[in-house]
């Protein structure tokens, strides 16, 4: 292999030498500043544009880690939901009179064990007797004209409304009272 000597660029060509001699340097100067400027702006927009792509990858993160929270809080409550109709049924059962009482308080046990498992993964049951009848957490199955109650209190409950981790599982089932109609 044999190397070509290294010449100057000047040498082999004697126009390039020329147009060099000839820049303006203020001229030169000023398109060396209008490139850096230009350079600037263009760093400094995609700076920019890497800070909202920074920031938008962080909230979907979060919106992510949201929906993942309330997907698996929705998912067990849906599992408690289901599971409403079988403490409804023991309380039921526990409600009629069986002579044979040792029976009573395993069905009893059994309910309360449930129960307290239902409520650690965050079932709350509503206390809605005398409280004021709101159509939000209430459902009226019966309105009794009476004079013995304030109107629109909540005189007697025939299903148990329940909450789950702060928010309405399944409605109360109640009688409401409302003032008798004047003639």
């Amino acid at each position: 292999m044999s190397r070509k000597p290294v010449t100057d660029p000047l040498e082999t060509n004697p126009d390039a030498g020329a147009d060099q001699a000839e820049v303006d340097p203020p001229a030169a100067l000023e398109a060396v500043a209008a490139e850096r400027d230009r350079l600037a702006a263009e760093n400094s927009e995609l700076q920019d544009r890497f800070l909202r792509f920074q920031a938008e990858f962080q909230n979907f993160r979060k919106r992510a880690d949201k929906d993942r929270l309330e997907f698996s809080e929705y998912a067990s409550m849906e599992a408690v939901r289901t599971l409403l109709p079988i403490i409804d049924d023991f309380e039921r059962a526990l409600q009629t009179e069986t002579s044979d009482k040792t029976y009573a308080q395993g069905m009893e046990l059994i309910r309360q064990r449930l129960f307290d498992t239902l409520k650690k993964l965050g079932l709350e049951p509503m206390v809605v007797q005398g409280e004021p009848f709101d159509p939000h957490v209430h459902h009226a199955v019966e309105m009794v004209e009476t004079e013995d109650a304030p109107d629109h209190t909540v005189l007697a409950e025939f299903q148990r409304g329940y909450n789950f981790k702060g928010r309405l599982l399944r409605p109360a089932m109640v009688k409401v009272a409302v003032e008798p109609k004047r003639d």
